[in-house]
């Protein structure tokens, strides 16, 4: 899976949980299954060639039942089998904000063995992609903007007033209705659940809400309802962090190469903090060079980005080697890597969501105690709250963030360096699933599901209905990669 590193540091604080697939191989040919009621053949530009789409109307106040309705946006890949099971796999993007559907091709390559004998569908949750989206770019080119951390509150508003909506009516348990509904309207009667990051949390509602109509759940990089975004993003990325840390202090080449790399980088982030300086930066996309204020939140939220993936991460040594010498082009130009991040997130569901389910659940005291001793600080904590200060809240029951528990059959994946949702979250999350196994997958970060032979996996525990007898061994293959010693990779020779 990608990994979006930001270019802007509030690019990042508006991507909590942020999952995408971004695979290649080559699909099979087209599914030949009989196409659930009300399907018909995607057109050019609304969806895959192999795959049939529809949408389904909701109330956007469903407790109402009236006055405006949302059309989402649906796509289903019917399975190859022409007497396929009859309870599909329904997939739940990231983020909160990613379009399910946006998604789709890539992810169907992983999970083609599914679709033998099942159909796969992807739903836009509302608020995302073409289920009456709620974009709002808060973007400028300016790299002197390139490490403040406060969404443009002004921009936050002027989104508020252009949408034909009440977003207070976008969060993730609304949201798991209107997704029953779906099922309710393709006509089946139980259904697997694939959740990925933020898509973790919104199975864990459906489940909540809707548990009756399910057959078993993946869930990969738990974001469990005990959590309450940000508090812990710092103490997680941290440990992400130290992790790398002690990899290279413990590799002979990287410690040799970069000898006191720890020390080095918290001198680095400490000059930062108490002097920021101003240096020449070349604009990676435009190429515009400008003279910008290098504060501690560009270096902070760039590492926490590369932390998502161990390729990524393999670079960080040598780049806090030339930031420690005042060369910061190599931060920028990583956080510049997924710069089109904006125009497949859906903003204003994020804060929907962040603002309604978990800021007003986080005292400042508590953000400021968790965040003690951290690279991160409490940086995302006040970023979210500055925005979720003018962003409607909706309704949230008083017990939303108690753990979920069910005694359906659950398959929980963990990377083993995830800054964001790392393998504690899943073991938590087991706590309340008895009939669930938790797969920690070495040298991953966030998201699994493409990883080696997890994609074997996550095919056997569905078709089987239990984690009983998944034997996960094969996932011990897989390390963290080696560090980059110089431009060209791992090896010094390779440069010479």
């Amino acid at each position: 899976m990608s990994r979006r590193v930001p270019i802007r540091l509030r690019e990042f604080m508006g991507c909590a949980l942020f999952v995408v697939a971004a695979f290649s191989a080559c699909g099979k040919p087209a599914a030949v299954s009989e196409a659930p009621a009300g399907l018909e053949e995607c057109a050019p530009n609304e969806g895959p060639q192999d795959a049939l789409c529809t949408t389904v109307e909701v109330f956007e106040n469903r407790d109402v039942a009236g006055g405006r309705t949302i059309d989402l946006n649906v796509v289903v890949f019917p399975a190859f089998n022409r007497n396929p099971k009859p309870d599909p796999l329904f997939v739940l993007a990231g983020g909160p904000g990613q379009a399910a559907t946006r998604i789709s091709e890539p992810l169907m390559i992983v999970l083609e063995k599914v679709q033998e004998d099942r159909d796969v569908v992807f739903v836009d949750q509302r608020g995302t992609g073409k289920s009456n989206g709620l974009a709002c770019d808060l973007s400028d080119d300016s790299l002197d903007e390139v490490s403040r951390i406060d969404f443009p509150v002004q921009k936050v508003e002027e989104c508020l007033k252009s949408y034909d909506a009440d977003p207070q009516y976008y969060t993730t348990p609304v949201a798991m209705d209107d997704l029953n509904q779906v099922r309710e309207t393709l006509g089946y009667d139980k259904i697997n659940l694939w959740g990925g990051s933020y898509g973790t949390r919104a199975a864990l509602v459906y489940v909540r809400r809707h548990g009756d109509s399910v057959r078993s759940v993946v869930l990969d990089g738990v974001a469990p309802l005990t959590m309450r975004l940000p508090i812990a993003f710092p103490r997680d990325s941290h440990r992400a962090l130290d992790l790398m840390l002690q990899a290279c202090e413990a590799d002979t080449a990287c410690n040799g190469r970069f000898p006191n790399i720890r020390g080095r980088l918290i001198d680095l982030l400490e000059r930062l903090e108490r002097s920021p300086p101003r240096v020449k930066l070349r604009h990676p996309r435009t190429g515009v060079e400008a003279e910008v204020t290098v504060r501690r939140q560009l270096v902070a939220s760039v590492m926490m980005g590369a932390l998502y993936s161990p390729d990524m991460s393999a670079l960080l040594p040598l780049l806090i080697e030339r930031a420690d010498a005042g060369d910061f082009q190599g931060f920028l130009g990583m956080g510049g890597i997924n710069e089109g991040m904006e125009e497949e997130m859906s903003r204003g569901m994020f804060f929907s969501v962040i603002c309604s389910e978990d800021l007003p659940a986080i005292t400042p005291q508590e953000a400021q105690e968790h965040a003690k001793g951290t690279f991160m600080g409490t940086l995302v904590y006040e970023a979210w709250g500055k925005a979720c200060n003018v962003w409607p809240r909706g309704e949230i029951e008083p017990n939303y963030h108690e753990p979920v528990a069910s005694d359906l059959p659950v398959l929980i994946l963990s990377g083993e360096f995830d800054p964001v949702t790392p393998p504690s979250w899943g073991e938590e999350a087991a706590g309340t699933l008895p009939n669930s196994k938790h797969i920690v997958v070495p040298g991953v970060g966030h998201g699994t599901t493409s990883i080696g032979c997890v994609p074997k996996l996550i095919a056997e525990f569905i078709e089987a209905g239990s984690a009983a007898e998944i034997d996960a061994s094969c996932v011990e293959k897989h390390k963290r990669p080696p560090f980059f010693l110089t431009n060209a990779g791992p090896a010094l020779e390779a440069a010479e």
